[in-house]
């Protein structure tokens, strides 16, 4: 059915049923992903112990033809397929401990492969306060050639885009759903731009529909491609807080913008900083962290 490895792998990654470990089970068993297509019904079941709807539709959309011809059509929409395989995938996001198997992206894949990666998350409703100080902290960043992530998020994130865009920098999206699912979708023209002259990428074939549990899970590619996140504002309990986690466990800095303790936004903040994240009051006191990476 397919000639590489690689190709198995996207046929794979576009079956229902199955998720993450359930990949990693089968690379295990067949790094080649070979013996998989041949494996019967039975054989296979044994393998992943799912239940057995989720491997009924898996095992349809693993002997699917109607995929493989579909997976050709993205070249015809501009999207580019980057696997765990492939040497444009990027390097600090490929040691975490569950790394996407495959990532879809619109835009300049060449970004992937920079190095100074900053992660900038924050609430979606920011206080002047707050937009005030990434207005302080991130042009001088992106003037020095770092490369800003975030979630193209309403707030934080979509100003942090929308700085890069305005003082000519690099900047990556990560979205929750597939590429053709724009969210939220006042930002649709953000969007746009961001994936004509910048990138966007998601870890979900561009046909599927953002689902709730998608947007915890895409923060830890957001906090996973950076040496550091950086948090503007977030309240005590937040998708943000669950980025830095993220980054924590990953093994990466947090930096967090301090805030006036009468304001809810400030609270997820300070609470980082006082747990041990590093106080940042501008931009040299990110890159002061990474100045033994990249002098």
């Amino acid at each position: 059915m397919y000639d590489t490895a690689r190709e198995r792998l996207i046929h794979l990654h576009h079956c229902r049923g199955i998720g993450w470990k359930s990949i990693a089970r089968l690379l295990d068993v067949d790094p080649s992903l070979t013996s998989i297509f041949h494996l019967s019904s039975h054989q296979l079941q044994r393998l992943l112990a799912i239940p057995e709807k989720h491997f009924a539709v898996f095992f349809h959309d693993l002997h699917c033809h109607k995929l493989k011809r579909m997976i050709k059509t993205y070249e015809e929409q501009n999207i580019h397929i980057v696997t765990i395989k492939d040497d444009e995938y990027p390097d600090w996001l490929k040691h975490i401990y569950d790394p996407p198997w495959v990532l879809y992206a619109k835009g300049n894949v060449q970004l992937l492969k920079r190095k100074k990666l900053i992660s900038v998350v924050g609430t979606r409703t920011p206080t002047r306060q707050g937009m005030a100080a990434m207005h302080i902290v991130l042009p001088p960043l992106i003037q020095h050639g770092w490369v800003i992530v975030s979630g193209l998020a309403k707030g934080v994130d979509a100003e942090a885009h929308r700085l890069c865009l305005r003082h000519n920098g690099e900047t990556i999206a990560v979205m929750a759903g597939g590429l053709r699912y724009i969210y939220p979708p006042e930002n649709e023209s953000l969007f746009r731009q961001l994936a004509t002259t910048q990138l966007v990428i998601s870890e979900y074939p561009p046909f599927v529909r953002p689902q709730t549990w998608h947007f915890p899970m895409r923060n830890r590619i957001i906090s996973g491609l950076s040496v550091g996140t950086v948090v503007v504002q977030a309240k005590e309990r937040s998708g943000s807080l669950i980025t830095a986690h993220f980054a924590l466990q990953q093994g990466r800095d947090v930096f967090a913008i301090p805030g006036d303790i009468t304001t809810k936004e400030a609270h997820g903040t300070n609470r980082l900083i006082q747990q041990g994240a590093k106080l940042i009051l501008s931009s040299d006191d990110i890159e002061e962290e990474f100045r033994h990476l990249f002098t």
